[in-house]
């Protein structure tokens, strides 16, 4: 079988919040923060760990219970308190490598607090799509962060 191209796309997303760009940041950088507004699919979420520091991993594992298996392995590039997160990250299926990704987030003072700005770059490999999912699944975790920053 003849391997498909990759294919390539990017998106971004700015949300304001009503929060300091120190606390939007703290929200990236704890783990329990972190998980509760980020995780989409927690009730089969089986590992989830991070080590928020240059060069340190996030990984996420989905078990459904139709037996498939989702990890996702992202890698910390720069990390700037407060102004900057770089990092990369892959989705796997199964055995199977979707997309591997370069994602910035870059957070502003603003008048409401935080003008945050994530851009995501995406390599889809071997004829896998997903722009919308993709898409609205970042979205609504950015829904869940402005909702757990206005308890606090």
């Amino acid at each position: 079988m003849k391997p498909l191209p990759s294919t390539h796309t990017d998106f971004v997303i700015e949300r304001e919040f009503a929060a300091p760009p120190e606390a939007v940041f703290q929200a990236w950088a704890d783990p329990e923060a972190k998980r509760r507004w980020s995780d989409c699919h927690a009730e089969h979420t089986t590992d989830y760990q991070l080590d928020f520091r240059p060069f340190g991993h996030e990984t996420h594992r989905v078990d459904y219970p139709d037996g498939r298996v989702q990890q996702i392995e992202k890698v910390f590039f720069d990390i700037v308190a407060a102004r900057r997160i770089v990092f990369g990250y892959d989705i796997r299926l199964d055995d199977r490598r979707l997309s591997v990704s370069l994602v910035t987030v870059e957070f502003f003072a603003s008048r409401r607090g935080t003008r945050m700005v994530y851009t995501e770059q995406l390599a889809y490999l071997d004829g896998h799509q997903d722009l919308d999912q993709r898409r609205r699944g970042t979205q609504e975790s950015l829904d869940r962060l402005g909702a757990q920053l206005s308890r606090h």
